[in-house]
């Protein structure tokens, strides 16, 4: 298996942490297990804190993961395993992996240097998608 594609595997397992984390974090301030089995008609109460912030996280990532996740998958169809699409796989995850713990911290401009780097990334593995580079040999 390539490991671009382990990546977006670990990738996929990250949205999944992003996920518990947003609604674990917010369901008491939300009125706990009750409001959330129950209908969750009308307005969704509002969360604060670090609950508000692990929210925002999720949105961030979901925003960016689908771009990440179609160019790794492009990658992959047409045969361009190079450094640059290995090399922007790992800048993404080990970004996006970061990015949670700080974002949910209130870690204000380490926070948006990291989402800088995931971005770059994701440069990366177009760049490697478009432009002939020697394969990648671990």
């Amino acid at each position: 298996m390539p490991v671009e594609i382990r990546l977006l595997a670990w990738s996929c397992l990250l949205g999944l942490v992003h996920i518990v984390a947003a609604s674990a974090s917010g369901l008491q301030q939300r009125g706990g297990p009750g409001w959330a089995s129950g209908n969750r008609e009308g307005p969704t109460p509002q969360v604060t804190g670090a609950a508000s912030r692990l929210e925002k996280a999720s949105k961030n990532f979901f925003e960016t993961f689908p771009i990440f996740a179609a160019l790794v998958l492009a990658c992959v169809a047409t045969g361009r395993h190079n450094t640059a699409v290995v090399l922007g796989a790992y800048l993404y995850f080990f970004a996006r992996l970061a990015y949670l713990p700080l974002y949910g911290f209130g870690v204000p401009k380490v926070r948006s240097l990291v989402w800088f780097v995931s971005i770059i990334g994701i440069l990366f593995v177009l760049w490697g998608l478009f432009i002939k580079l020697l394969p990648y040999t671990p």
